[in-house]
């Protein structure tokens, strides 16, 4: 295959990579050509992880930091700090990428909430909304419109996506060059410790697994230089192919109303016919800039 003056050679390409639907290694590498001029944007200048399936989702998986030494030349790279060393971590920075990247089994993409040149500056705001069983999908869009509401009445716009597994991901854009970690875990904290205290049956901000039971745990400790996010568009490595889908508030509104989970899951061939309808829901997350207030 060749894309842009790229020469990539794929393999595998009719392996199953998720055998409960039949989906193949091809239809992935498909999926994420057919997405990257959403989704590359939210990976550029990012030091992405992958999370690779060599076997397919149903057989053993390993994330991957540093940047395989056998990529082509016209992958960047960017050298980055992590657990005390030094490594050059791949840069996804358009479509051939991208599908280097997948035809490697990296079925799911992270990335830090900064770019590599500026490690410690954050984009955005992230709070994770986490179910605890009983709890749901659709208790975290409720504890999302909360966050929704309280976050309007600081005059700061959010967006919102799905994780692609049990929860949701509320974003808040900043992009500021002034904003530092240490002011969006502090921030994020106080905003869920606060939920906590208001609705102590259905929010939790403590880490503890045993105080999530039935309440949406909002972990705020994702803001950290050396935490990555499920990146917007990535597909997850679960037995039906799933992808963390951005979302309309109103679309939100709306399917938690209908009080079906299942509706808040999104295939493959769903996000990219949102994608080719409505374009990247989640543009925003890159272009606004906002200031946090003191809480």
């Amino acid at each position: 295959m060749e894309i842009a003056g790229r020469r990539l050679a794929l393999s595998n390409l009719e392996k199953p990579f998720y055998p409960a639907s039949g989906f193949t290694k091809a239809e992935v590498v498909d999926y994420y050509r057919r997405i990257a001029a959403c989704m590359v944007p939210h990976l550029r200048d990012r030091a992405v992880t992958l999370k690779r399936y060599p076997e397919g989702v149903s057989g053993p998986f390993f994330f991957e930091k540093r940047c395989p030494s056998h990529h082509p030349d016209w992958v960047r790279t960017a050298e980055v700090r992590h657990q005390g060393e030094t490594l050059s971590a791949c840069l996804v920075n358009e479509l051939a990428s991208l599908i280097w990247v997948a035809n490697l089994a990296a079925i799911e993409l992270h990335c830090p909430l900064a770019r590599a040149a500026s490690p410690e500056t954050p984009d955005a705001l992230v709070f994770d909304l986490d179910p605890g069983e009983p709890a749901d999908v659709l208790s975290c869009a409720r504890v999302a419109l909360i966050l929704r509401q309280l976050l309007s009445r600081l005059h700061l716009a959010s967006l919102v996506k799905t994780s692609g597994r049990k929860g949701l991901h509320v974003f808040v854009p900043l992009n500021r060059p002034e904003t530092s970690f240490e002011a969006t875990k502090t921030f994020s904290r106080t905003v869920a410790l606060s939920l906590q205290n208001n609705y102590p049956g259905l929010v939790t901000a403590k880490m503890a697994k045993e105080e999530r039971h039935g309440r949406v745990f909002i972990n705020w400790s994702q803001n950290d230089a050396a935490k990555t996010m499920i990146c917007a568009y990535s597909l997850r490595g679960v037995e039906q192919a799933t992808v963390s889908c951005p979302l309309a508030w109103e679309e939100l509104e709306q399917l938690a109303a209908a009080e079906d989970p299942e509706k808040l899951r999104f295939s493959p061939g769903e996000v990219v016919r949102r994608a080719e309808q409505s374009g990247d829901l989640f543009a925003e997350v890159l272009m606004r800039e906002q200031r946090l207030p003191h809480l």
